[in-house]
């Protein structure tokens, strides 16, 4: 997916060379995870689909933006509600 051989991949993940920021960038990307969970600086995995929909929600308006978030925290509150119920 990233172009790089078998080999290549093996001696990044036994730790026998370090990957460029591009390749690194790109394997990143082709596992779904973020550039800071590849390199251990985070062990928060974040889901693509809700990296990629929190970015549409900053390009909205603000009045845009209180609503999704009133809806969000309704959403939230409710189901933390149910669960301790």
């Amino acid at each position: 997916m990233v172009g790089a051989h078998g080999a290549v991949i093996g001696r990044y993940e036994r730790d026998e060379v370090k990957p460029s920021i591009e390749m690194a960038t790109q394997l990143a990307e082709a596992l779904e995870v973020s550039l800071d969970y590849l390199v251990g600086a985070t062990d928060t995995l974040f889901d693509t689909s809700v990296v990629n929909r929190i970015l549409d929600i900053q390009k909205l308006q603000d009045v845009d933006k209180q609503h999704v978030f009133a809806l969000l925290d309704a959403f939230i509150k409710q189901t933390k509600m149910k669960a301790i119920l």
